[in-house]
């Protein structure tokens, strides 16, 4: 193998790693300091139905994601669980998900077709 095609690999390699840590690190609860997600919409005048231009999901107790933010599960009568939207599948303990494995994937593939495309290997 050229010295070429080792660093190139060694570069994809680091990426790989780099990509699959951050998006651990970006799975992480969205609980604000204080553990309630919506300290205001607790005591408050509700406003029902409610109408968003920009979604901001929130995972309400239920399991259920609230696309319009605090106010729609205020409206639903659901406490919230956390900022974001619910996790689906099996709940497993992994750091990331099988989507983010997926899209690592994808990524690789389309990179090592292009240097296989362009003659780096």
């Amino acid at each position: 193998m050229s010295p070429a095609a080792r660093a190139f690999a060694l570069a994809i390699a680091v990426f790989s790693i780099v990509v699959h840590h951050s998006i651990a690190k970006s799975d992480a609860p969205g609980l604000v300091s204080g553990g309630d997600p919506c300290p205001a919409q607790s005591a408050g005048a509700r406003s029902c139905p409610v109408n968003c231009f920009r979604p901001d999901p929130v995972c309400g107790e239920n399991g259920v994601t609230y696309w319009c933010g605090c106010p729609e599960a205020a409206c639903a009568g659901v406490r919230v669980a956390k900022s974001g939207y619910c996790e689906v599948g099996n709940s497993g303990s992994g750091l990331v998900s099988g989507q983010a494995f997926l899209l690592i994937h994808i990524v690789w593939l389309i990179i090592l077709g292009f240097s296989v495309l362009c003659g780096f290997l």
